[in-house]
């Protein structure tokens, strides 16, 4: 079985012609010329608004014209995660896709199921001429996964529609009226190298193996971080004498790092103790993530040149004795993960932290992060203890990318229709829930204050990393659910 053997066909249809075009971040050249030619050929009015978000626009069906209009909300983007051992080049080449049971997945890399998904069941309302709906307009923004700056660039007046359907959330039977803000941190500052050590080997430390995911969903499962792992085995290493070369840690701000890369200098004499000393920790660490990182892998071993590479000797020179501890010990006091809960709605992260990109390279140390919460004073306080952490090791804090969440709105008139739909469909009531992610309808809001907004979705775990997966009978579900929703669209 292949995802055009999926039910339902038209979305699942539509979501493979979307795999097939690369549509990374920044990158969304392909992803948006396939949009506006697949609104030609299946003659729906579309055009690219002046930032390069894509709008598309079909007319009620016969009769439901008097409905208030309604906007079908996703982005075009994904996030560019893969294994190590996978070779792939996010810019040129299509998602290969397996069924894996209930579960359809990637090989090797992300699946782009998040937003992809949900981008293709709009397509498919605008397709399926079954579809019972009023005025109807679809708005695909683009880079949402490292900025938001699609949607930060929406201009007021060229949407029409009073509500806001986004279809960007990842569990089905569950509504979502409320996400939270985010704010990147930069930490950065220079630093002397010194020439090779004579009597020292070269060695490099992996940590792989972290299950990683999105640093809004799943930093309430306290996995490993790569970037700490690593400094946890380093400054014990650094005190024995070991010298640091470099350190290379996540990819993404909004990936939990899932592998660190390090190249040290072992004095001869200490390489046994180096080793006892990765040993202990590793030990340590595996009985530490057993349950949430349970492919943990630690490797010590002696530098190997990359075939048909020849080291270049300015790449051998190592950080300074008195730079090196300080660098690890910044990231090791770095605030990462949750930092708290929230009071209003349980079980939901109110406040966190995505260590996510560490560079010790080539004279230059950086830390890139991303704050996350749902109280935009909790995340002022949470960025002023991280820039304070770091401004005790004398280095500085850049702050960017700040916007607010997006707070509930408990008497929601078409929050008020989706729950009845829904338990009409499937005879429970959903779950209303906020998001500890986030989405784009706090920034849209901005642009359209009056807009009424709900987000929901099909299923997916594990979004951000190459272990993502959407749960195929949940995409039914949450295709049926949306048919009946805009059938349910009150008048005017």
């Amino acid at each position: 079985m292949t995802i055009l053997d999926l039910q339902p066909k038209i979305v699942w249809d539509n979501f493979y012609g979307i795999t097939r075009q690369p549509r990374p971040s920044k990158h969304e050249e392909k992803i948006r010329a396939y949009l506006l030619d697949w609104a030609k050929k299946h003659n729906v009015e579309a055009f690219p608004d002046d930032t390069g978000n894509v709008i598309m626009r079909a007319p009620a069906t016969p009769g439901f014209e008097n409905r208030k209009g309604v906007i079908l909300q996703g982005h075009m983007d994904m996030v560019p995660q893969k294994n190590a051992d996978t070779v792939h080049n996010f810019e040129t080449d299509p998602i290969e896709t397996w069924v894996d049971g209930e579960w359809l997945k990637a090989k090797g890399t992300t699946l782009g199921a998040d937003n992809g998904l949900g981008v293709a069941m709009a397509l498919s309302v605008l397709e399926d001429p079954t579809v019972k709906h009023g005025p109807l307009e679809v708005l695909v923004t683009y880079d949402e996964e490292t900025g938001m700056t699609g949607a930060s660039l929406l201009k007021p007046g060229v949407l029409h529609g009073d509500i806001l359907i986004n279809l960007d959330s990842e569990t089905e039977g569950e509504l979502y009226v409320g996400c939270a803000g985010g704010l990147d941190a930069t930490a950065y500052a220079r630093y002397r190298r010194k020439k090779e050590p004579a009597k020292h080997e070269c060695w490099s430390l992996a940590v792989k193996g972290c299950q990683g995911g999105h640093s809004g969903m799943d930093i309430i499962l306290c996995r490993a971080n790569a970037n700490k792992l690593a400094a946890r085995i380093l400054l014990p290493l650094l005190k024995a004498g070991v010298k640091l070369i470099d350190l290379e840690g996540g990819t993404l701000r909004n990936a939990i790092p899932r592998e660190a890369f390090a190249t040290v200098y072992v004095p001869d004499a200490k390489v046994a103790a180096a080793k006892r000393i990765v040993a202990k920790v590793a030990a340590e660490l595996k009985a530490e993530y057993a349950l949430t990182d349970p492919k943990l892998s630690i490797i010590f071993e002696p530098y190997v040149c990359p075939e048909g590479e020849t080291c270049d000797p300015d790449d051998c020179r190592y950080v300074s004795e008195k730079s090196a501890e300080k660098f690890i010990r910044a990231i090791l006091a770095c605030p990462d993960g949750v930092e708290r809960m929230s009071d209003n709605m349980p079980g939901m992260v109110e406040t966190s932290n995505n260590m996510a990109m560490v560079r010790i390279y080539k004279g230059e140390f950086f830390v890139k992060n991303l704050l996350r919460s749902s109280v935009d004073s909790a995340k002022a306080a949470l960025a002023q203890k991280l820039a304070s952490v770091f401004a005790l090791a004398g280095i500085r804090t850049k702050f960017t990318g700040g916007y607010s969440g997006w707070a509930p709105n408990a008497a929601s008139p078409i929050l008020h229709t989706m729950k009845k739909v829904y338990k009409g469909l499937y005879g429970e009531e959903p779950k209303v829930m906020a998001i500890h992610a986030g989405l784009e309808c706090g920034i849209l809001s901005g642009a359209y204050p009056h807009w009424d907004m709900v987000s929901c979705g099909p299923t997916l775990l594990s979004p951000h990393s190459p272990d993502e997966r959407a749960h195929i009978p949940s995409v039914q579900k949450a295709w049926d659910f949306l048919k009946a929703v805009l059938e349910a669209i009150p008048a005017k």
